[in-house]
């Protein structure tokens, strides 16, 4: 097979967090730095937290940025400067601190960096789970009122969530995971992150971590406005594709594998994660043992691949703007 028609294998990276835990060890046995591991990086080139290839061998241990410069042809056209979309798995053991990110044409010209549009499926939650998505104020001037009163309650749009939920995060939104969750994220390639609201928790120094009033107020959506995601169900036999989002920068898609099902791939490439289960993929004739959490690219030269046994995958592919081009 060649080179371009291999799927890539990927570690993560890590980040700990204050509110992280050991849920991503202890379910999806990664070999985490700590039992406070907020974020594993699962597909990531981004500086400095990057996945790096498992296999093919050619490539093992070169990091995905590097790769993504030096074989564009594994992606196709258009091909951005940066690879555009970034996955995570989350683990809230605790409340993730209030925020919103800024939509492209903000972060450019202040932070010399990408907006920040994302999703969440959650993978798993307590009983009784919420999260914040979302405000209930009506103008700038309430807005900027509830927050400099501290009031909080009044400000923020909880909702209840349970496991195969699935929420798209466009960048303006006010939204934090709450103790108890853990997530599959799908976002555009940045880190830029305002945050609102920390709960007046110190950090691990004993420092109350900085807040971003300011450019939360700049650049947060007012009113709120929810998203209208409907997902689009496709049958495959006893099989099942659920599109559950497209949209400006990413198309973000759950497969139920329950027997063997050619899946087309009509998108220049794809990102993959086992959520559940395991099984094999089959890429030209070629087959691959796929476990839970194992993640991967499939890449520009392909077409279509062959998913069988038990499992559950998200996949996602990236949808080109203008400034992503």
């Amino acid at each position: 097979m060649n080179t371009e028609q291999q799927p890539l294998f990927l570690s993560p990276a890590f980040r700990e967090k204050i509110w992280g835990g050991n849920y991503i060890f202890d379910h999806f046995h990664l070999e985490t730095p700590s039992d406070h591991t907020g974020e594993a990086w699962i597909i990531s080139a981004y500086p400095n937290d990057e996945s790096h290839i498992t296999a093919p061998e050619t490539f093992k241990g070169m990091g995905l940025e590097a790769f993504y410069q030096l074989h564009p042809e594994y992606f196709g056209e258009p091909h951005p400067k940066r690879f555009p979309l970034l996955v995570k798995i989350l683990d809230a053991k605790e409340n993730l601190s209030v925020q919103v990110h800024p939509g492209d044409d903000y972060a450019l010209k202040h932070e010399n960096d990408l907006g920040k549009t994302e999703s969440w499926y959650i993978l798993d939650a307590k009983p009784d789970a919420t999260l914040v998505y979302g405000h209930n104020a009506k103008t700038k001037e309430e807005f900027d009122q509830l927050i400099e009163d501290g009031n909080w309650d009044q400000l923020l749009r909880h909702v209840h969530i349970k496991p195969d939920d699935f929420y798209y995060v466009p960048s303006g939104t006010i939204h934090a995971l709450e103790a108890g969750t853990v997530v599959l994220e799908t976002q555009q390639s940045s880190d830029v992150t305002y945050r609102v609201y920390d709960y007046d928790r110190p950090d691990q120094n004993g420092q109350l971590r900085p807040l971003h009033l300011e450019q939360s107020k700049a650049v947060t959506t007012i009113p709120n406005q929810e998203p209208d995601v409907k997902p689009v169900v496709q049958e495959f036999g006893e099989s099942q594709v659920t599109t559950l989002v497209e949209a400006n920068y990413f198309t973000v898609m759950k497969v139920d594998v329950k027997e063997a099902m050619i899946l087309p791939l009509p998108a220049n490439y794809y990102l993959g994660t086992v959520i559940k289960g395991e099984g094999t993929m089959m890429v030209d004739e070629i087959p691959y043992d796929l476990g839970l959490a194992q993640s991967f690219i499939l890449p520009n030269q392909l077409d279509r691949v062959t998913f069988d046994g038990e499992m559950t995958l998200i996949l996602s592919h990236p949808n080109f703007t203008e400034k992503l081009k």
